[in-house]
């Protein structure tokens, strides 16, 4: 008589996690191009410090990476896996759904905090932003927080979309709007009804909500309404991506 032998939930995850940490390692051209344009805008804004404050232009940078992480990252790598039928493969055998999502999961956090302790090293040693043991440890949390709402976005929108070409051009649309519309639209330059939206959009409540956690004394009523605006958005977008969402392309 043959028995079969159902691996256990953790060997699975830490064969599942091997695995797409590897795949992220051989795409390290899309790994690197992620991380390092939060760290190009901050260098190229050393001289708005004195303007603006470091804490907003690292709260900013930040911002930026998680968006790139979100939507550029997350997003394209499960469509493109999706058409290549990874998933479908997957799932033939003994692995359930939760166990897949939460290894491609797990990568993005791992991304995550790499691009913000990367944005507090470069802001420290190249810009001399020097903020309180407290900030960093408080902007590390939110930055996690802050990236669920793009990675929620990202699910949300590769949940609607099939074609990875489609997906693709989508994120790549939305990254711009959100990066342009929210940059700009943060310094009125786009007049009052906009500079409105953009702060209570999904990149001016992450925003908010990182650059007084980086400085924790400025933390204010109008920065938890933005925080509980960063958890609603999350809770939204990963409620469309996982209804939405299809393990096959077709």
């Amino acid at each position: 008589m043959m028995e079969t032998r159902i691996p256990k939930n953790s060997a699975v995850m830490a064969a599942l996690l091997r695995a797409d940490f590897t795949t992220l390692w051989r795409n390290r051209r899309s790994f690197r191009l992620v991380l390092i344009v939060p760290l190009i805008i901050l260098i190229s804004w050393k001289g708005l410090i004195d303007k603006l404050g470091g804490v907003f232009v690292l709260s900013s940078c930040i911002t930026i990476g998680l968006t790139s992480i979100g939507l550029m990252g997350y997003s394209n790598s499960i469509a493109r896996d999706r058409d290549r039928g990874v998933f479908q493969r997957l799932r033939v055998g003994p692995v359930s759904a939760w166990t897949i999502m939460i290894s491609r999961l797990s990568v993005q956090i791992a991304m995550i905090v790499l691009m913000t302790v990367l944005v507090f090293v470069v802001g420290y040693f190249v810009d001399h932003i020097q903020i309180s043991p407290a900030g960093y440890a408080a902007g590390l949390l939110m930055s996690m927080l802050g990236g669920a709402v793009y990675l929620g976005l990202g699910q949300a929108i590769v949940g609607r979309i099939k074609n990875p070409d489609t997906v693709n051009s989508t994120t790549r649309l939305v990254y711009f709007v959100f990066i342009m519309i929210g940059m700009f639209g943060e310094f009125g330059v786009l007049g009052e009804v906009i500079e409105k939206l953009v702060i209570w959009s999904p990149y001016g409540v992450v925003r908010k909500v990182l650059a007084a956690s980086l400085a924790p004394a400025t933390w204010s009523l109008e920065t938890t309404w933005a925080l509980l605006a960063s958890i609603g958005y999350t809770a939204v977008f990963v409620i469309l991506g996982v209804k939405w969402f299809k393990w096959e392309s077709k």
